[in-house]
């Protein structure tokens, strides 16, 4: 056990010859705390007592009963330093506050690496110098934001990073590598996706989007209006912006059934060189309506059932097939109302039943959280 005990915690030494009597340090991701373990003359381990520094016991705040517990239980010295130490790296990992304060040379090496990249790209650093937030500008304007969070052994250690992207952030590091040219990297990654932008910007500033709310950099599907509960949803490849995207027509069957028919037959007219929204325009033989020509609410239609048009992040999709009907439903909402009613029969993953307004037939797939 001494043996043991030396060689993973060696500056904690017996004071006295029958060894009942520990003092010293326990070293915990590079910071040395001072302690000194009494334990009975019996030889055994339980009943011993354990006496903290103020650092020690100010960072075991919370974790008192543990510590007490093992010292009741642990069979040896060993073991309980072992398990004392597993509890440290807990209250490390959870008080920011304690982690290990970088070299001096870390913070000589930031600032030398900011100098070069310059200042002004730099849109935010935290309080401990490791989370920077780093701006970008690609080829159309558009405004990018790089989050960079550094290792304490920056920059042996490659960072953490992440941006707002629909492909993942593949960035290489080296011990050589700095930020300016992890900032080049991200430009050259950015202008591989402006074409994929530039569709998605060209459809979201001519149609009325009716999901997502609020269209983030990463989103790749669009869902647009073509009329009242009629919608398309495309789901755009980021590497293949221009090439047919995968469709998906929302609505009454009446009303979707023949625009149906012209996507199938008119898949040939597909144009590379022509954008997403006019190709979609020719083949479906339409014209999307957008905010200079029609209101939104005409298509922000709300679900019969709950009145509202947004259920969390869910709109009304799924709509009576009776053209004298046409009322739309969240699809959750139409579910839970049909499970309800007795006259309703539920084969496979199907449900059912009458519509709530004009009692027609109607069906719905049960919610996803239900399957």
């Amino acid at each position: 056990m001494e043996g043991v005990l030396l060689r993973d915690n060696p500056l904690l030494l017996p004071l006295n010859k029958e060894k009942t009597l520990y003092d010293g340090f326990v070293t915990v991701q590079e910071r040395d705390f001072r302690l000194r373990v009494q334990l009975p003359a019996e030889g055994h381990f339980k009943g011993a007592r354990l006496h903290c520094c103020w650092q020690l016991k100010h960072l075991l705040q919370g974790y008192e009963h543990i510590v007490k517990q093992r010292l009741q239980q642990s069979a040896d010295l060993v073991t309980f330093v072992l398990e004392l130490k597993t509890v440290l790296e807990v209250c490390l990992k959870s008080c920011p506050e304690w982690r290990s304060i970088p070299p001096p040379q870390y913070y000589a090496r930031l600032i030398s690496e900011m100098e070069t990249l310059g200042w002004g790209r730099l849109l935010f650093i935290d309080t401990e110098f490791r989370t920077l937030r780093l701006k970008a500008e690609d080829s159309s304007g558009r405004q990018h934001v790089l989050t960079v969070k550094l290792r304490a052994k920056h920059p042996a250690e490659a960072p953490e990073c992440s941006a707002d992207l629909p492909v993942p952030l593949a960035l290489t590091w080296t011990p050589q590598s700095t930020l300016d040219q992890l900032h080049t990297q991200f430009l050259l990654i950015l202008e591989s996706l402006r074409e994929f932008w530039d569709v998605l910007d060209q459809i979201d500033s001519n149609t009325w989007i009716l999901e997502p709310e609020k269209p983030s950099r990463s989103d790749t599907m669009r869902r647009m209006a073509i009329g009242t509960n009629v919608s398309i949803k495309v789901e755009v490849d980021p590497k293949h912006p221009r090439m047919l995207p995968e469709c998906c027509l929302l609505g009454a069957e009446h009303a979707v059934t023949p625009l149906r028919n012209k996507l199938n037959a008119n898949m040939h007219l597909w144009n590379l060189d022509s954008g997403v929204l006019h190709n979609l325009q020719d083949v479906l033989e339409i014209e999307f309506p957008s905010p200079a020509t029609h209101d939104k609410s005409r298509f922000s239609t709300e679900c019969g059932i709950c009145y509202s048009y947004r259920l969390e992040s869910a709109v009304p999709d799924q709509v009576c097939n009776d053209p004298r009907c046409g009322q739309p439903f969240h699809q959750a909402c139409l579910y839970e109302w049909l499970r309800a009613l007795p006259s309703s029969r539920q084969s496979f993953y199907m449900v059912f039943g009458e519509c709530p307004y004009c009692s027609k037939p109607i069906t719905v797939k049960m919610a996803p959280q239900q399957c």
